[in-house]
């Protein structure tokens, strides 16, 4: 049984919306972040990133108050009723909606919200302090769950009616957000997720390790719940992590490509960039040269975790080959997201950038949740996981 409830969001006026929302100032290069903070007086970013020589809970204070001038200028309301929120985010190819709620706390520490990564506690007492410290979140946690038909009807009952926001933003993405805050729809609500037996985290396992932490000694009002944006799992775009390495640990190439054929089947494709396909290939481009690893049946493994691509890569190449024994911390892999084009990944190994590339499948959902299921996690960037949610639309006050 999952717990969400209503909440009463403060959120931009309506003719600021898209003014105010905002992509994680961390995706900016400098130079466009500081464009955007010089040409737009209503971004979140001049909250979230108010001054970037500031460090710790002296940078958290400055959000605050940067909060709290916004709020005084007129820039955001705050809900009247306690509210769920219809969110629709609708590019070229892709269509995501669901519901924007607080979730439970109690649901993350007893494993009806469940996760597949690991979390760093360093940046989870950060995210607490920034939560104890700015009283508020900004950001939902990406929560997916199993198809639930009153929810899907609900939502589009909805999407007939005029939204209170809609705008499109400079990557061709409409974004429209419906209130809900009848009592019959927000119970609707309330009781088909009390149907549905477990969430599971997409994008946001620092943000609710967090929350939870807050939450075990806090005296502020909202803690025990946290921002969740719920969709049906059916809608993710589950996208691959790609491995770009910068040596090849002394081998020369013919002398790699033997090591990798104890393990894999080495098909030569040429210079063609090639994406694999089937199950249990990878493929590979190195001095000029596209390759499909098809890894050999004896080395097939069925545990939920190292079955899937990354492990495979991890346990048969990086490690024995090529001595890359730790992929959070060694500096000569990096991990480029699979919406980077195959002619770009080519062009860094061509100019000497990287000396390999592995090209890997997206995880399906179905492996994501029986990893989660199991209580597993998996290997570093697994798995790049969209919609990626806007900042500054709906902030859920901790006080």
């Amino acid at each position: 049984m999952a717990i969400v409830r209503p909440f009463k969001a403060i959120r931009p006026t309506r003719d600021k919306a898209n003014l105010v929302a905002t992509r994680s100032y961390l995706s900016y290069s400098d130079e466009t972040l500081k464009e955007k903070l010089e040409h737009n007086p209503f971004t979140f970013l001049h909250i979230i990133n108010p001054n970037i020589k500031q460090k710790g809970k002296n940078k958290f204070n400055a959000v605050k108050a940067k909060f709290n001038d916004f709020k005084e200028a007129g820039f955001f309301i705050t809900e009247d009723t306690e509210s769920f929120y219809i969110y629709q985010q609708t590019n070229e190819s892709q269509n995501f909606e669901g519901i924007i709620g607080a979730t439970a706390v109690a649901d993350y520490l007893n494993g009806n919200i469940k996760k597949h990564e690991h979390t760093i506690t360093a940046r989870e007492k950060m995210f607490k302090s920034y939560l104890d410290t700015t009283g508020f979140n900004a950001e939902p946690v990406l929560l997916c769950h199993q198809k639930n038909t009153a929810v899907t009807n609900l939502i589009q009952n909805y999407k007939v009616t005029r939204a209170e926001y809609e705008f499109a933003t400079t990557d061709k993405t409409i974004h429209k957000l419906w209130l809900v805050n009848s009592t019959k729809d927000i119970n609707i609500i309330i009781n088909s997720f009390k149907s549905i037996d477990n969430l599971y985290i997409a994008d946001g396992h620092h943000r609710s390790a967090s929350s939870a932490l807050l939450a075990q000694n806090s005296t502020k009002k909202n803690s025990p719940y946290f921002m969740s944006f719920l969709i049906d799992e059916n809608q993710l775009n589950i996208i691959n992590f790609n491995r770009l390495i910068k040596h090849t640990n002394g081998l020369t190439s013919y002398e790699l490509i033997a090591e990798i054929e104890k393990s894999y089947t080495v098909i030569k494709k040429g210079n063609i960039p090639y994406s694999p396909t089937i199950t249990d290939e990878i493929s590979m481009y190195i001095r000029g040269t596209w390759y499909s690893l098809v890894l050999l049946s004896e080395n097939i493994e069925q545990d939920c975790v190292s079955k899937l691509d990354p492990a495979i890569l991890s346990n048969n190449i990086l490690a024995p080959i090529l001595n890359i024994t730790d992929e959070k911390t060694d500096k000569n892999i990096s991990f480029e997201s699979g919406t980077t084009p195959l002619s770009i990944i080519a062009n860094k190994i061509d100019s000497g950038e990287y000396e390999i590339a592995f090209i890997l499948k997206p995880i399906s959902i179905s492996a994501l949740k029986q990893v989660a299921d199991n209580n597993r996690f998996m290997p570093p960037k697994s798995t790049y996981i969209e919609p990626k949610l806007r900042s500054g639309l709906t902030i859920y006050s901790l006080e």
